[in-house]
């Protein structure tokens, strides 16, 4: 049983409810759980039928949600490159705002909803307030940003932390010869730069460690969203993300006298056998066609009811 669950697919699959329902089983089994809405179009709050905002708040006993706010991670990026750009300043470097958010993403700007995301995984993932924690992530292009920008956060933050000894060295050099020895600057205070590299190294352990770490991908049996799983599963190999489980929603079960019905469900069942025979080494759980909106706790018991071992 691993101990953070993240959900991801194309849109309008139903992660949302899928998370919420797979915390809300965690919650009646007894683990403290915590589900995250990564998604800058939030709507876990309507899945729970509970306000949930950019603070953990408690659906019902034992279960605790949160909407990760993306201006959190644009203050803490925010923060590290213009106290760069003003320790620059003060060195007698010119640099503008731009470069120096160029040199923190060694070209790469991350958008304010994978920065956010990020910020709140880290958060959560550094935290032991809860025994589980369910992420409910963006459909697919954010994600597949969202589990680069480690890496990218990485490389950046060397270059920047490069950069600044270099200037950090000319500075105290200077002031050397005109001062004498005990002019040079000391920096024995924390280091906001290798506390922000740390913290990103620690989440890309966490979300390539089996041990640690489940990916399961959410679709819909069509031919299209079977494509799309497919390609998510194959960049999540190469990230070295475990994706463990296919969970194939809206199937319908019991189509009933109706010929249209019984035609989806033919096109649902080939789906199902494509990604059978696609991705055979990924467990499957299937989630019945539900009549209605899926919301409010009685409706996420019904769906957690055909997930596997959550």
């Amino acid at each position: 049983m691993t101990r953070f669950v993240l959900y991801g697919g194309k849109g309008g699959v139903g992660k949302t409810t899928v998370a919420a329902a797979t915390g809300h089983r965690l919650a009646a089994a007894g683990h403290e759980t915590l589900v995250v809405s990564t998604d800058p179009a939030h709507s876990l709050a309507d899945a729970v039928e509970t306000a949930v905002g950019g603070d953990p708040s408690e659906i019902r006993p034992g279960l605790w949600g949160v909407e990760v706010d993306p201006q959190t991670g644009i203050d803490r990026y925010q923060s590290l490159f213009e106290a760069l750009a003003s320790e620059f300043s003060d060195a007698g470097v010119r640099i503008d705002e731009e470069e120096i958010a160029d040199l923190f993403t060694s070209g790469v700007m991350p958008g304010s909803d994978e920065l956010a995301a990020i910020e709140g995984m880290a958060t959560y993932v550094e935290s032991d307030r809860w025994d589980r924690v369910v992420f409910d992530t963006a459909p697919t292009g954010h994600t597949l940003r969202l589990l680069d920008l480690p890496s990218v956060m990485d490389r950046g933050v060397a270059t920047a932390m490069d950069l600044r000894d270099q200037v950090r060295r000319k500075v105290n050099t200077a002031r050397t010869m005109m001062f004498g020895p005990m002019a040079s600057r000391r920096d024995d205070g924390p280091d906001d730069f290798t506390a922000m590299r740390e913290r990103m190294e620690r989440v890309g352990t966490v979300l390539r460690d089996p041990e640690q770490t489940a990916f399961r991908v959410v679709t819909i049996p069509e031919t299209m969203a079977v494509r799309e799983t497919e390609r998510l599963v194959e960049k999540l190999r190469e990230f070295e993300v475990p994706a463990t489980t296919l969970v194939v929603n809206k199937v319908i079960d019991d189509p009933g006298d109706c010929k249209r019905c019984q035609g989806k469900q033919a096109v649902q069942e080939d789906a199902i056998a494509q990604l059978r025979e696609s991705l055979p080494e990924l467990d499957l759980w299937t989630i019945p066609d539900q009549f209605g909106e899926v919301i409010g706790l009685e409706s996420l018991d019904r769906v957690g009811a055909s997930l596997g071992d959550v």
